[in-house]
């Protein structure tokens, strides 16, 4: 599992600028605000992100991701859950792998090790069997939502 404290902490940075996130970052081992699982978790409150030096950056990314897939009037609530569809859930957890690329000495392979690793769970077994085979109509939802192209590519928007 990749953490935080383990990454160029500016990539991270830059990477959620562009969805005009701030993170606020603790030493490991404090308690995060607004975490849905709890501490090392990241939380999400409105356009902070809330982690810790020992927070897995699967768990960035998927907080992110949830804020830029939830509809424009979901992001300003100081909700700790996102509340999101089933399909708003998918496409987090398939904009986190394309994000993941965008993270100097990180990769989408290494994601989706740790995203097994944590327990997410697919029908196909793995994160990777999923993004390969099973996630065609995440696309589309992501395309019809402006957040990525239709070659995969990230707009660097949010959910309008």
């Amino acid at each position: 599992m990749v953490y935080y404290e383990n990454l160029n902490s500016n990539s991270v940075k830059e990477l959620l600028s562009h969805y005009g996130i701030e993170i606020i970052c603790s030493e490991s081992g404090a308690e995060i605000p607004h975490s849905f699982w709890g501490t090392p978790e990241a939380g999400r409150k409105k356009n902070r992100l809330y982690i810790c030096e020992d927070t897995p950056i699967h768990s960035i990314l998927h907080e992110t991701c949830h804020y830029v897939c939830m509809p424009a009037k979901q992001r300003t609530h100081e909700l700790v859950d996102a509340k999101g569809s089933a399909m708003e859930e998918n496409a987090t957890c398939y904009l986190q792998i394309l994000l993941a690329d965008h993270i100097n000495g990180y990769s989408r392979s290494q994601l989706m090790e740790d995203m097994d690793a944590w327990g997410y769970s697919f029908r196909l077994g793995s994160a990777h069997a999923w993004f390969i085979h099973d996630a065609e109509d995440v696309c589309k939802w992501l395309q019809k939502h402006r957040i990525i192209k239709a070659n995969n590519e990230i707009t660097w928007t949010l959910r309008q």
